[in-house]
């Protein structure tokens, strides 16, 4: 049996919050949705990452090209291999004719030279070369296509279902396509899963010596222009037109815990506007849209018990559910009221045992008496409950019986 159970008053908290991935469109109906501003692109995504929401969207699920965003996919298995040990950072690749005549972009390295993993990393994330990003590649998957081959299987792996990779560098071919909902997937993935790497997208100026001093600078130009900036990457073809996916972090004291404040991120993908100054602009504006036009409330912190329900045949009486690792964070439009009401819905009765991290159920939120759900966030054990002797369980299974 699967029952609702009445979770502690949510008194200050702000109303609507909307489903992970799901569009704030879409619930226009049961919400004041904050009117999206004109973004002049062929289609857009803001996502709050703190709190798992999309907060505007158009688009998100055509096909286009990605032109150099391809990289953050080779970012993503470099950094793997980095992780795991497969490479070093201190090791050279060489270069070869292929990576050496690459179009595009480049860092302009060539055939002679022997380059460490670490400045191929910031020719491919930093000046966006398509000479570094083949010689990565190769070095990594021992072929462009070998690696492209575990491009395509990473993709798959991550749930980017609308994305075909040809190649790793992001030149327009043929069948090399995504979409903006798997470039967020990609995005917040990359950030979460390499955090000690995602330096390297904030630098502003990098050039490998003996290269032309005129191919230093990030074409990112939001981190030249906003502080909060820290990431991701542009890209441009004829055909993707301009584009970028810049990543913002801002403190809010409402969000840390004692004196410390905690941070928001917010991500911001516009693809195919007309210039570099328009993708810019119009990815900034999306980005100051989504921190005036809504703000985040926390409503649990990490490792805070939302409820402790009872347990049958188990050692412990209780079991405590909440988020371990991140705290319970939601994103609602700027000054909506206190109306948020939270159910926890899980089975019952809950029988032992249960492992740590183990889900069990799910925090339900609605706005005021509008029954429609707004949001629905996992519950997880906070630790984990054995199963009782036999004398417990057979007490506890005469019990069941009897109710």
């Amino acid at each position: 049996m699967f029952c609702l159970f009445e979770a502690r008053p949510m008194a200050q908290v702000f109303a609507r919050l909307l489903l992970a991935f799901s569009l704030l469109a879409a619930s226009a109906a049961h919400a004041q949705v904050p009117q999206v501003p004109e973004i002049a692109a062929r289609s857009y995504l803001l996502l709050d990452v703190t709190a798992n929401q999309i907060l505007a969207a158009k688009d998100i699920d055509t096909p286009v090209e990605p032109a150099s965003l391809t990289k953050l996919m080779t970012e993503y298995l470099v950094f793997d291999a980095l992780k795991s040990k497969k490479i070093d950072i201190r090791q050279t690749f060489s270069v070869s004719e292929r990576a050496w005549k690459m179009p595009g972009s480049r860092m302009f390295i060539d055939p002679k030279m022997q380059v460490p993993v670490e400045d191929l990393i910031k020719g491919m994330v930093v000046q966006s070369g398509n000479d570094a990003t083949m010689a990565l590649a190769e070095g990594v998957g021992g072929s462009a296509e070998n690696f492209v081959k575990r491009m395509n299987e990473q993709a798959k792996a991550l749930g980017m279902n609308n994305t075909g990779y040809k190649n790793p560098e992001g030149l327009t071919e043929t069948g090399h396509t995504t979409t903006a909902r798997d470039l967020s997937i990609l995005s917040v993935r990359l950030m979460a899963d390499f955090p000690d790497y995602m330096g390297y997208s904030a630098i502003k100026k990098y050039r490998y010596p003996g290269t032309p001093a005129t191919n230093d600078t990030n074409r990112n130009t939001l981190l030249f222009r906003d502080p909060t900036v820290d990431g991701l990457k542009t890209g441009h073809t004829n055909a993707a037109g301009y584009c970028m996916i810049a990543t913002a972090r801002r403190d809010f004291p409402n969000l840390g815990a004692g004196n410390t404040p905690g941070t928001r991120r917010l991500l911001a993908i516009v693809l195919g506007t007309t210039s570099d100054s328009a993708r810019a602009s119009e990815t900034q504006k999306l980005l100051n849209w989504g921190y005036t036009a809504f703000e985040a409330v926390k409503l649990f912190d990490a490792g805070q018990t939302v409820v402790a329900p009872s347990v049958w045949k188990g050692k412990a009486a209780s079991v405590k559910l909440g988020q371990a690792n991140k705290a319970i964070v939601v994103t609602v439009p700027a000054g909506s009221g206190a109306k948020l009401k939270t159910l926890v819905a899980r089975p019952d009765p809950l029988v032992a045992p249960f492992v740590k991290g183990q889900a069990i159920g799910s925090l339900r939120v609605t706005s005021g008496d509008d029954p429609a759900l707004v949001a629905e966030v996992p519950l997880l054990a906070l630790e984990a409950v054995e199963e009782a002797g036999i004398v417990g369980r057979a007490w506890d299974a005469m019990r069941l019986w009897i109710k």
